[in-house]
């Protein structure tokens, strides 16, 4: 979408400092859109309701709203598999000011699931078919400057045999659960209906230590009753805001009411790489379209810029600026406890600060595309990303599903283009059936991403056989293995993996999804396999799943990537298993937020260098038996155990995958059991009372 990037916004507050005395080399592009949020103010009826899109409609009875919205906040996470998928109306009165005269006035919705029917002032702006791109509808003819004005949306989560995904394993939140605009723009501008995109395509062409290549293309429109004489700037500034690359285009005529694209190449000489995590630096590339016959900055589309090469190679796996980089990944859904997919700003910055802590450098964004911000925020912070379209389970073979699976790519590819954290363009996940249909749907949309970004790889994650025809057409294979959950015939992926990878050594493979779950209210001593669609999901059995498959993992460097399921625990209403009705709980952390279980640190103690303790079974703190094994992770120089203030042996040194263990045998009553560390003179510890119940 078109927006100022977060990263823009200290420029704009510094030389709003010095205003009069700008610095000579500095750039901070002119303003010139006007954009009006729409999130409050809006009336609710979970139902349909004829007429409900005419001005004059009687909606006081309806409830008082505002968006981000969802209405399966409650009834989508608390099991039964019974939530509300129908129809939901949305109402809204606003007045836009008549300073806004004579632009162009574009309503934009980030994200309505899956259905969203828009009209303003009785007046059908369209219908976009989709629930997690953003659109945007022309709504210049239809509003009132300096009038009341009434905006009606008929949203729509029922299933379509025509929309994927036709069906999946989490919750299909239904409303207007990401926000809600107006954006007013001069008629010369960026062209606003490229599949919701900015309008403005970067693509690297070359990259060396001497200089960069960037070929710019901007789709532009000539909105005026006459004849445009136009040329387009294109600046590039580093992270400071100087120049350090600009073009401008030859002036040229458009005719009224028409559309033009400018191709343009800025070299930035002594390129700053995008680097992930350990060097995630950003330029900005901003474009401005320019009036030729009085010189005046008509519309300035700023989008980031991030310079980097990537790679996979079947033996040696992804690369990052020719360098080898271990992509130690999760997935993660959108939705969080008591909101859904109605999750704010706040909450996403929270979610990347939990997977900074874990030493997350690559994410997944299982199964759909998710919020401009969350691609800002992997971009920002050197998150490697894999996106994907929600083509899930199975598909329908009729024109119309295939056109859909090809506009929500398109829209992905189209919207997310200038993030350099996507590596990677998912086409799909998990389908049922390897028949002629699905696999001429999977072959196309590889070719469409071929043809659209020819920069990025295509992956798609598969569950049936390993070279399977459904595995073989995007440029990278995944696979969704859960070895030690639902196959119990290994503890790991490592045979697997080495089994597939000697089959077909040309093969790029990636572990996608692994993992089990994890009750932080269930604990086992030497926990056996349970039943996983049982309510019994004992934490340290989830606990030695991870361990077992982080021992495989990390000495498989051919695995291109390998992704956790899941970062955090999520909504699946069908679910019957676990703690939760409702709940899937493979997350290494709560659907709440508020609790990190035990294997989140595991991969905290082998992923980043923090110094800490983690004691293991901590929350199990009333205990039947008394003899029992001590678990600890940690990255201190040594760990040593204190069970009732007297110490367990001696400090132990650094362990492999930095797992300590000791066996133990309890008292009756209370037990204090302390875990501590020394690093760099300092001290670390964690502690829990355990009580062993009398005989």
């Amino acid at each position: 979408m078109t927006r100022l990037p977060a990263f823009l916004l200290p420029l704009l507050l510094l030389s709003a400092m010095f205003v009069g005395t700008p610095a000579a080399s500095a750039y901070v592009p002119p303003v010139t859109r006007a954009q009006v949020s729409l999130d409050a103010g809006w009336r609710f009826l979970r139902a349909d309701a004829a007429g409900a899109e005419a001005p004059g409609f009687n909606d006081a009875a309806w409830s008082q709203v505002s968006v981000p919205h969802t209405w399966n906040a409650t009834d989508g996470q608390d099991g039964g598999a019974n939530y509300y998928r129908g129809i939901g109306w949305y109402r809204k009165h606003f007045t836009p000011s008549t300073t806004l005269a004579g632009r162009r006035l574009w309503l934009q919705f980030d994200g309505v699931n899956q259905v969203a029917d828009v009209w303003v002032n009785g007046v059908k702006l369209g219908q976009h078919r989709g629930g997690f791109a953003g659109f945007r509808f022309d709504a210049t003819a239809a509003l009132k400057l300096g009038q009341d004005n009434v905006i009606a949306v008929k949203a729509d989560n029922a299933a379509k045999a025509d929309i994927a995904p036709i069906s999946a394993d989490f919750t299909f939140f239904g409303g207007i659960y990401r926000g809600v605009s107006l954006t007013a723009l001069d008629l010369l501008a960026a062209r606003m209906g490229d599949s919701g995109g900015p309008g403005v395509h970067l693509r690297q062409r070359s990259l060396s230590d001497a200089s960069a290549s960037v070929e710019v293309t901007t789709k532009a429109w000539n909105n005026r009753a006459s004849t445009a004489r136009v040329k387009i700037r294109t600046v590039v500034a580093d992270h400071a805001g100087v120049i350090v690359g600009e073009t401008t285009s030859a002036t040229r005529s458009v005719n009224a009411a028409t559309g033009f694209d400018t191709l343009q190449t800025v070299t930035i000489a002594r390129p700053h790489r995008w680097n992930g995590k350990a060097d995630p630096y950003l330029y900005r590339a901003s474009v401005e379209i320019i009036d030729a016959d009085t010189n005046v900055v008509k519309d300035v589309v700023t989008e980031p810029l991030g310079l980097r090469t990537t790679a996979v190679d079947a033996d040696t796996g992804f690369s990052l600026n020719g360098r080898p980089l271990r992509l130690h990944g999760v997935n993660a859904h959108q939705d969080r406890l008591n909101a859904g997919w109605a999750v704010t700003p706040a909450n996403q910055r929270q979610d990347f600060d939990l997977m900074d802590e874990m030493g997350v450098n690559a994410l997944r964004t299982a199964h759909y595309q998710q919020a401009e911000q969350v691609y800002d925020l992997a971009d920002e912070r050197g998150y490697v990303v894999w996106t994907e379209i929600p083509l899930v389970n199975e598909i329908t073979d009729s024109a119309a599903f295939r056109a859909n699976a090809q506009q929500q790519l398109l829209e992905m590819i189209r919207q997310n283009f200038n993030h350099p954290s996507i590596a990677f363009w998912g086409i799909g996940n998990e389908q049922k059936t390897s028949n002629t249909a699905t696999n001429n749907l999977l072959r196309d949309l590889a070719a469409a991403v071929r043809a659209e970004d020819s920069g990025r790889h295509s992956t798609y994650a598969s569950h049936i056989g390993d070279l399977d025809p459904v595995s073989g057409h995007a440029e990278l294979a995944a696979y969704n293995k859960y070895f030690g959950w639902y196959d119990t015939s290994s503890t790991g992926p490592g045979g697997w993996a080495d089994r597939l990878h000697a089959r077909d050594p040309a093969r790029k493979i990636a572990l996608s999804e692994y993992g089990a779950g994890g009750s932080i209210a269930q604990h086992e001593e030497n926990p056996r396999p349970p039943v996983t669609t049982s309510r019994w999901h004992p934490e340290e059995y989830q606990t030695l799943v991870h361990e077992n498959h982080w021992a495989d993992i990390k000495t498989r460097s051919y695995l291109w990537g390998t992704f956790v399921w899941n970062m955090f625990d999520f909504a699946v209403d069908s679910r019957s298993e676990g703690d939760t009705l409702g709940r899937n709980d493979k997350g290494l952390v709560t659907y709440d937020r508020n609790t990190r279980k035990d294997a989140f640190y595991l991969y905290k103690a082998n992923w980043t260098n923090t110094p800490f303790v983690h004691l293991n079974s901590a929350r199990w703190t009333q205990r039947t038996v008394a003899a029992t094994t001590v678990r600890a992770y940690g990255t201190t120089d040594n760990v040593q155990l204190t069970v009732n203030g007297v110490a367990v042996g001696a400090p132990k040194p650094p362990a492999a995958d930095h797992i300590h263990t000791w066996p133990i045998t309890l008292r009756p009553g209370a037990n204090t059991v302390t875990i501590t560390g020394t690093r760099d003179g300092r001290t670390y510890s964690d502690t829990a009372t355990w009580t062993l119940a009398a005989a």
